[in-house]
């Protein structure tokens, strides 16, 4: 497609931009444009301009969860990068709905682990489980990240949508979610989360937190980039115990690795390329099928344009 150059935001417009600098897997073609909003007004500002002139798009937060491929992504991504804010409501909404509790709203940008210290200071808690997992709320949320049998979505009481253009706050039981996933219309984008918390001593939390983060440090420090998790747990197993079965610890396709730390993250060991980290996905459903007869489902997202 052709790329329109008339396209102006008060935010950050780059064209023909590598997306491997905006993954955490550090691979990827380029994108068309890689628009970065200045906020919600911009917004729907570039929104309306991109479907006037009928430019496919994206939205992105930190790329943590985001696997593009090597042709890149024609049209736009949206980075929510800089919708960062974190706050307080007080007094909380009418109608309280799920009982009490405190609530903070963080934006889709928001860091996960700043939430968590943001609460924190406010002598509030309930989310340290997402302390030690890299990304930003907006990716949280779509993906109901969790640990321990917590997830987000069950914390959480509204969610901020732009649907159809327009702004609108949702809540939670309107939506559809479960384990890893919330069901989203075609076009969502996730701008912000209300979450009820509770009342809880700063040292909890802390210690909260920095059990999340040692036990991810010494099971998931890898020493290379990676999208964490690359394969969603079937119900009732653990995708790396299958890996491991099926003998697919430490087997790599070019750049592209199963960790030997953990074999359910696959590695940019240097150079990797998008089609060498399929190809070794491929090689790693077809064994984990053979030997046990489940099919794992990819937890990362793959965008962009298909070898022809």
């Amino acid at each position: 497609m052709q790329v329109n150059h008339s396209i102006t935001i008060r935010g950050s417009l780059l064209h023909n931009e590598p997306m491997s600098l905006h993954t955490s897997l550090k691979v990827g073609g380029p994108v068309d444009i890689f628009a970065i909003p200045e906020d919600a007004d911009d917004l729907q500002q570039l929104l309306r301009q991109l479907g006037e002139e009928n430019i496919p798009w994206l939205a992105i937060g930190k790329g943590y969860n985001l696997l593009v491929r090597d042709k890149g992504i024609r049209g736009a991504v949206i980075s929510l990068e800089r919708f960062d804010r974190i706050s307080l409501i007080s007094p909380p909404p009418a109608g309280e709905g799920q009982g009490g509790g405190r609530r903070i709203r963080a934006e889709a940008g928001a860091e996960n682990l700043a939430v968590v210290r943001f609460a924190q200071n406010l002598g509030l808690g309930g989310i340290g489980f997402i302390s030690g997992i890299p990304g930003t709320i907006g990716g949280a949320i779509k993906m109901n990240a969790g640990a321990y049998g917590e997830g987000m979505l069950e914390r959480t009481e509204f969610l901020t949508l732009v649907r159809d253009g327009e702004i609108r706050d949702f809540c939670i039981s309107e939506m559809d979610y479960g384990y890893r996933h919330l069901d989203l219309l075609p076009g969502d984008i996730v701008l912000a989360a209300t979450f009820r918390l509770d009342q809880r001593e700063a040292q909890h939390t802390e210690e909260e937190i920095q059990r999340d983060i040692q036990l991810r440090r010494s099971k998931h420090n890898v020493g290379y980039p990676s999208a964490g998790s690359f394969f969603k747990n079937p119900p009732g197993q653990a995708a790396w115990r299958l890996i491991d079965a099926a003998g697919m610890r430490g087997v790599r396709v070019g750049g592209a690795q199963v960790s030997e730390i953990h074999s359910n993250f696959l590695v940019n060991t240097g150079g990797a390329t998008t089609n060498d980290f399929l190809e070794l996905a491929r090689l790693v459903k077809k064994a984990v099928i053979s030997t046990s007869g489940v099919t794992l489902v990819e937890e990362v997202r793959i965008v962009g344009e298909e070898q022809p």
